[in-house]
């Protein structure tokens, strides 16, 4: 074996798909350890997709239930959507990681723990009464218990670093071990490694040592005889990259900042799931962007509202609590009919919740969650290369059409990654900005024939001064007015527009046939796991079609046609029924509910199985 390329010496295996889960103390390094054996998948030409899982915790007591941290990968010969329903392989450092994890890992499926940390200390927080190592309890498994903690050790014996520095390289011995057994390309960890402790010659060192002793140990243990591939996923040809949702939903705004000529500004409050946002354009003042770290929601958002009202492509990024203090002035932006786009990346409420797990539970809020009539376009991201597109898409109608556009995203596709083919600029649709300038004829309020939008002055350009703000404003002249007809009008012009909006919404795309038994609507981040079970559901031979909703405010014109070609509407949602009660209300069709609020992502398995429940209710 070199730092190149490995020598096979023991039997190899080709696979189509391997989903690991490498899990331990929030501590332990799993998340690095998951995005960089992530990182070598992608290299080496498989599809991918992953399902990080963070404590809410910041720091829970090491070897606890509530310190568990996990990162899930699913890496494949052909096209995956979803992270896995369940692990093939699952990587656990300690007794509380094994036990919060097991239940997922079906029977025959490889065990490898850290046989050292199942000492009497840490088996007694996990709430273990015996050690499953010896009492039979994983025999139904693959069990390789590894000496993770003392091969580390010895391995770095002579390296001059503290016990504790040691002992925080196991994760890269753990991770030398997984990228021997599923023989994973070694250069591009050994160069992160370069670039991230190249300034410390003694950590380098050490961590390098370390995932070279992971390698060695896999090469020549007698633990393990046999060694698995999965081979180059066929894909499209073009430059790729490995995006999450935060990433590329970044990378969207910059873009659409850029193709509509217009500066981006961020007012924002750290919150998680959405402050990767805040973090990542924070770094991208070169493109024209000024981020504002505010002191709490409300100023966020009302500094992205000034920015906006001073010709700014402006953004607010946050989650569910947030979305509750930004509402009132969400609802100044619909008033004032200024271009504001709203981040909502979801996480499981009521109040703080679940913070670092997954849902859909903020679509009604999205929709309704203002005083007032204050209608506002809302667009769902449904993967987390589509966070890009959904950006543009964000952007492109804001301006348009003046007005706010929620974008709504979640925890799986904001720390959720996968392979993103880059797009050709010249294919990104222009929508350069040309404020107006011509004072012959100006009012605030005068809209333009088709869209009904109001035209964009910057303030303090000559002869074009103006005022606007939250009293009900007179038609065209923008001034206050409390005339009964006056709001009557206005009120009903902003609906109007925002509801013409659906002239420009594509033909709703059904995957499937046109018409059947059984139709899966879904939004959001449920698209992989509904399709990925449509798929499944077809090779059974059921006429299942799916359609998936990026436009839920205004809806596509065509879908009320779509739905009643279908004898049942499936709508699985990671929430209590939100898109099924709209299209009940609009549509007035038995859209019937598959709800599940658990700050888990739909497993495969579940959509199948309700699919098949449902045509045989009818049988």
């Amino acid at each position: 074996m070199s730092d190149g390329q490995t020598t096979f010496t023991k039997e190899r295996q080709e696979v189509e798909t391997v989903v690991i889960r490498f899990v331990g103390d929030s501590g332990d390094g799993m998340q690095l350890t998951g995005t960089q054996f992530t990182a070598a998948s992608a290299l080496a030409g498989n599809d991918i997709g992953t399902l990080p899982d963070f404590p809410a915790e910041i720091r829970a007591p090491a070897g606890t239930l509530a310190g568990v941290s996990g990162f899930q990968l699913n890496f494949s010969r052909s096209e995956i959507f979803t992270p896995g329903d369940h692990p093939d392989v699952l990587v656990a450092m300690n007794p509380a990681a094994l036990k919060s994890n097991l239940e997922d890992l079906p029977t025959g499926g490889m065990l490898i723990l850290d046989q050292e940390a199942f000492n009497e200390q840490n088996l007694k927080k996990a709430g273990y009464a015996a050690n499953p190592l010896t009492d039979g309890s994983l025999d139904r498994y693959r069990v390789f218990a590894v000496d993770i903690t003392r091969l580390t050790t010895l391995a770095l014996k002579d390296s001059g670093l503290s016990n504790k520095q040691v002992l925080r390289c196991k994760n890269f011995f753990t991770l030398g071990l997984m990228a021997w057994l599923y023989h994973r390309p070694i250069e591009p960890i050994l160069a992160f490694l370069a670039e991230r402790f190249g300034k410390n010659a003694a950590l380098l060192d050490a961590n390098t040592r370390a995932f070279k002793a992971g390698l060695f140990f896999g090469e020549t243990s007698d633990l393990f005889t046999m060694q698995y591939e999965v081979p180059p996923a066929t894909i499209a040809p073009g430059t790729y990259r490995n995006v999450t949702g935060n990433s590329a939903l970044c990378i969207g705004l910059i873009a659409a900042a850029e193709r509509a000529g217009l500066p981006l500004f961020l007012g924002s409050y750290p919150i998680t799931p959405a402050s990767d946002i805040l973090h990542d354009l924070s770094g991208h003042k070169e493109h024209d962007v000024v981020t504002f770290q505010a002191e709490d929601e409300i100023a966020g958002v009302g500094a992205a509202l000034g920015a906006a009202f001073g010709g700014a492509l402006a953004v607010t990024t946050t989650s569910g609590p947030g979305i509750d203090l930004k509402s009132e002035t969400i609802g100044l932006a619909v008033k004032t009919e200024l271009p504001l786009i709203i981040c909502d990346i979801q996480r499981g409420g009521p109040s703080t919740g679940l913070p670092t797990k997954t849902e859909q539970a903020d679509l009604l809020a999205a929709l309704y969650g203002r005083h007032g009539e204050a209608p506002a376009v809302v667009l769902a991201a449904c993967s987390p290369a589509d966070c890009f597109g959904t950006a543009i898409e964000a952007a492109r109608i804001a301006i348009k059409y003046m007005t706010p556009v929620y974008l709504l995203s979640d925890g799986y596709l904001a720390n959720g990654a996968e392979p993103w083919l880059l797009p050709k600029i010249d294919d990104l649709p222009d929508f350069r900005v040309e404020f107006r300038t011509d004072p012959s004829g100006y009012y605030p309020y005068l809209r333009d024939a088709e869209t009904l939008s109001r035209p964009w002055v910057v303030p303090g350009t000559p002869g074009l001064e103006h005022r606007i703000g939250g009293l009900e404003s007179e038609y065209l002249t923008g001034n206050i007015s409390y005339a009964p007809a006056n709001h009557e009008q206005m009120v009903r012009l902003r609906a109007k527009k925002i509801a013409g909006i659906a002239r420009e919404i594509p033909p709703t795309k059904i995957i499937g046939a046109e018409s059947g038994k059984v139709l899966v609507v879904g939004w959001g981040s449920t698209y992989g796991s509904i399709t990925a079970a449509v798929r499944s559901l077809h090779r059974d031979g059921l006429s299942v079609s799916q359609v998936h909703l990026r436009h839920l405010n205004p809806l596509p014109p065509d879908l009320g046609d779509v739905l009643r070609r279908f004898e049942h509407v499936l709508v699985p949602e990671m929430n209590m029924g939100h898109l099924s009660r709209v299209l009940r209300a609009e549509y007035l069709i038995d859209a019937i509910g598959f709800n599940k609020i658990q700050g888990r992502p739909f497993k495969v398995e579940e959509i199948v199985t309700r699919v098949k429940k449902l045509v045989e209710e009818e049988a």
